[in-house]
């Protein structure tokens, strides 16, 4: 969920409340039945052939719903007179794009005009984790594509790797999302990869006093400090966030337990007396987190969902249709 980022993250902030609009499991049941088979099974190729699909999809979701509500607005081009969401500073790194596009192209084959980008995404960051080793939750459909897509409204509106409690907390609660769906849905860091620039302020020059983040075990740390050295380091340096990264488990809350977690926003789960208890608990029974994860993401799956009246059905998820 996070990124990297000197900027000030407190301006234009966007209040995204829960959707009003009705979505329902069974949304495409008669007007194109093989909708989720189609999407799964794009899903599951396209994992095969790159292993970093899943860890890309779920944040994928993850940051379409953060900013203007999950409407697929992170897929939209930049035009002549509008750079999008995809190019803002925390979505640079955001890859796989085009296996959203392959599940809409052969959507469009087999049920023209019907199945949107928005639910696509949904439905893609359930198979990830579910193929991932996860939990399978039936995703509630019927979400419009957004029009409107601004790369200046992403680096205000997603949470940084280096938020505090208090700020992660308030992030949340502006999409309606409680302290309890915080922890859980953090847990979606289990999959993935994160390069140096996102972590690299806790390993050097942490305060004016500190050159080391104190909350991080000093062995790890070390480790980190050698796969992110100061100078000469490649573009493509980083970590993993915990040690089963192809995993979907709770090996990164057992990790955060450890004074381990990769970004500070991570540990400081673990040091608020809010949200400590949820990552112990998560860290000790795995199905427990599986039961709350499953439940927040339907719950992030409706913020600021569209509806026709101001949304569409794209035909193609990079373009806003035509008039």
């Amino acid at each position: 969920m996070g990124y990297s980022s000197t900027t000030a993250v407190f301006l234009l902030l966007i209040v995204i409340p829960l959707s009003t609009a009705v979505l329902d499991s069974h949304y495409y049941d008669q007007t194109c039945p093989q909708a989720e088979h189609i999407i799964s099974e794009t899903i599951r190729n396209a994992s095969l052939y790159d292993s970093k699909v899943p860890a890309r999809l779920l944040r994928m979701f993850f940051h379409d719903c953060f900013v203007r509500g999950c409407d697929a607005s992170i897929l939209l081009d930049s035009t002549p007179g509008n750079k999008a969401e995809k190019d803002g500073p925390p979505n640079i790194s955001i890859r796989s794009l085009y296996v959203i596009e392959q599940a809409k192209a052969k959507l469009e084959k087999a049920c023209p005009r019907t199945v949107s980008c928005a639910d696509i995404i949904a439905i893609a960051a359930r198979d990830v984790v579910t193929q991932s080793g996860g939990p399978r939750w039936d995703v509630l459909k019927g979400r419009k594509d957004g029009k409107i897509s601004k790369a200046s409204e992403t680096t205000a509106n997603l949470p940084a790797p280096s938020f505090n409690i208090t700020q992660l907390i308030q992030s949340f609660a502006k999409r309606g999302l409680e302290i309890k769906d915080l922890v859980a849905l953090s847990g979606g860091h289990t999959l993935g990869f994160s390069h140096c620039s996102s972590f690299q302020s806790r390993l050097r020059s942490f305060t004016s006093t500190l050159d080391v983040d104190p909350t991080i075990n000093a062995i790890f740390a070390e480790s980190l400090r050698q796969k992110c050295p100061q100078h000469n380091r490649s573009p493509s340096a980083g970590t993993f966030l915990d040690t089963t990264s192809s995993k979907f488990d709770n090996d990164y809350y057992k990790q955060i337990v450890s004074g381990k977690g990769v970004f500070g926003s991570d540990q400081a789960l673990l040091n608020d007396y809010r949200t400590k208890w949820i990552v112990e608990s998560f860290a000790r029974d795995e199905w427990f987190f599986f039961k709350e994860f499953a439940g927040s993401m339907v719950k992030l799956g409706n913020v600021g969902v569209k509806s026709l009246g101001d949304g569409q059905v794209r035909l193609k998820c990079s373009i806003v249709n035509s008039s």
